[in-house]
């Protein structure tokens, strides 16, 4: 489907009037960067620098996420990706991590509106997704789970495993922070120790996923571990949970990525494929004229050969407090109890608002 902009009206559901006014001034300032005590917004800081046509872009970014969740809501499909979505960190009034308009904030909110009440959001990006938490934090309607790399260790440092929501919306927060290094193996068992019982309890009427693949092995800019193979197993996990409780109704967003030649394009095209149903074998060998074309403008990359980076996904299930892996190795058994702790942290935060035992696996 062709996206069209989003309306001033539609960014208003998330946005104030004088942020979306700065937004669209910013550019006429001249400068991508500007000194420290002119940042206006957030806008023109390291991380938000201010591009021509800025409005304009982050307009269509969100109106791609509205088109995928209005073709939902009308019944023209059930699932919908929108890959040039995913901007979880912007704020109501404030630009953050290379973020302008929230899209997926943006989409929740028009699906409130129309025919939804019930609606869970999940989000795998490296980075906490902070600005979604924030615009819904006190709303009971949706759920908001993200799993990320631990905010002691990563920007934008939020994402505790105590943040829950508030006052009526206490419990409609979940926050899974994993320490640098969880390989696929263990952040599949912290997702499936926490998401699906979340899940299951909330009963959605629609899953939103918020797809960001940097939390790859290779990604620059934060410190997990996980291969194509490991993120490609959560999007599966995501569209199952969407075709157990939600009718199969699943939107899922883009994100961050920052291995953009050796690892998102694989990575979204699993996405992709698992939003079609016509799930890519990861032995599968990447395409000869897209390998050809990479080679055409990035001679010195060494590409990998196939679909998957062959990954470990075959996770030990979390069975409680204090399980163990049979057969492990001392180190092995130290990243197993650093994940364990990350679980029945969030578990014991999160569960008995959702009316779930936090120590009994089997929820």
């Amino acid at each position: 489907m062709e996206p069209a902009s989003a309306s001033d009206e539609e960014l208003l559901r998330i946005h104030t009037p004088a942020y979306i006014e700065a937004v669209k001034r910013a550019p006429d300032k001249g400068r991508a960067i500007v000194h420290p005590d002119e940042v206006e917004h957030g806008l023109g800081s390291d991380d938000n620098p201010v591009f021509r046509h800025m409005h304009e872009a982050s307009a269509m970014l969100t109106g791609g996420s509205l088109t995928a969740a209005r073709q939902i809501a009308s019944g023209q499909a059930r699932r919908a990706v929108s890959i040039g979505g995913g901007m979880h960190h912007a704020m109501s009034d404030w630009a953050s991590g290379f973020c302008v308009y929230n899209d997926a904030a943006v989409a929740i909110s028009w699906l409130l509106d129309n025919g939804f009440d019930r609606i869970a959001y999940i989000d795998i990006d490296a980075h906490h997704g902070d600005g979604v938490q924030q615009a819904f934090i006190d709303d009971p309607r949706v759920l908001t789970v993200s799993l990320h790399q631990h905010p002691a260790t990563l920007w934008p440092n939020t994402g505790w495993s105590s943040e829950v929501g508030h006052g009526a919306a206490e419990g409609s927060a979940i926050n899974i922070p994993l320490l640098p290094g969880t390989g696929d193996r263990l952040w599949l068992r912290a997702f499936h120790a926490i998401v699906p019982g979340a899940i299951g309890s909330f009963r959605p009427q629609i899953i939103v996923s918020q797809c960001g693949v940097d939390s790859h092995r290779e990604d620059p800019l934060a410190d997990l571990a996980l291969t194509v193979d490991g993120q490609n197993a959560a999007f599966l996990a995501m569209r199952d949970l969407a075709d157990e409780y939600s009718e199969g109704r699943w939107l899922a967003v883009g994100g961050g990525g920052y291995g953009l030649v050796r690892v998102v394009p694989r990575a979204w095209t699993h996405l992709i494929a698992a939003a079609l149903g016509r799930d890519i074998d990861p032995m599968s060998p990447l395409p000869d004229a897209w390998r050809e074309r990479v080679r055409d403008m990035a001679p010195s990359i060494d590409l990998p050969q196939a679909m998957g980076d062959g990954g470990d996904v075959d996770f030990p299930a979390w069975d409680g407090p204090g399980g163990a892996v049979e057969g492990s190795s001392e180190a092995a058994d130290r990243a197993l109890e650093r994940v364990d702790s990350a679980i029945i942290a969030t578990r014991r935060a999160s569960f008995p608002l959702l009316g779930l035992d936090p120590e009994d696996p089997r929820d």
